[in-house]
């Protein structure tokens, strides 16, 4: 998976970083809202001629923000990206989540994916590979690794699912 992260306590960057690439993601991380934008419009850039609107894939699989940072904080940049990018799926590794889950309906007009800091690492990283998905994928007899191996967004994965809980609901026994 190509991520995204932005957080601006060293410390805790590394870690992530570390975290993800020990399970071999694609990992760029920027120290507050304006670099994240940045890395994110470059990754955006370098897809842009080749965008089809019908087969649009976000430039990240995953973007993690720090609700609270210097330049521009998480909801901003998250605010941003939405507007450019409506399907990008955004994560808030925070300490604010009740916070940050008022301002992200209010702000964004969504609900987006929140974990509370501080956390574990392995579940942080299970979270962004989104584990759950796949394991629910296995139980409706879908073969988890070939889904992976197309690189799928998350968003399509979660359709895929949702689409196959649709026909398994409507199926007769």
């Amino acid at each position: 998976m190509k991520i995204l992260i932005a957080e601006d306590e060293p410390d805790i960057a590394i870690q992530y970083e570390l975290a993800l690439k020990d399970r071999n993601h694609d990992v760029t991380v920027t120290n507050d809202g304006e670099q994240c934008l940045e890395a994110f419009y470059q990754e955006l850039e370098k897809h842009e001629p080749a965008r089809n609107p019908k087969m649009m894939k976000p430039p990240f699989d995953a973007v993690i923000l720090d609700y609270r940072m210097p330049k521009k904080d998480g909801m901003e940049v998250a605010k941003e990206i939405l507007a450019i990018e409506p399907k990008q799926r955004i994560l808030f590794a925070s300490a604010y989540v009740l916070e940050t889950l008022v301002d992200s309906v209010k702000n964004l007009q969504q609900v987006v994916e929140l974990i509370q800091k501080p956390f574990e690492l392995d579940p942080f990283v299970d979270l962004i590979e989104d584990k759950g998905i796949y394991s629910e994928l296995e139980k409706l007899n879908v073969n988890a690794k070939e889904i992976k191996d197309l690189n799928p967004t998350h968003q399509q994965v979660q359709d895929l699912l949702e689409g196959l809980k649709k026909l398994q609901k409507g199926r007769v026994l």
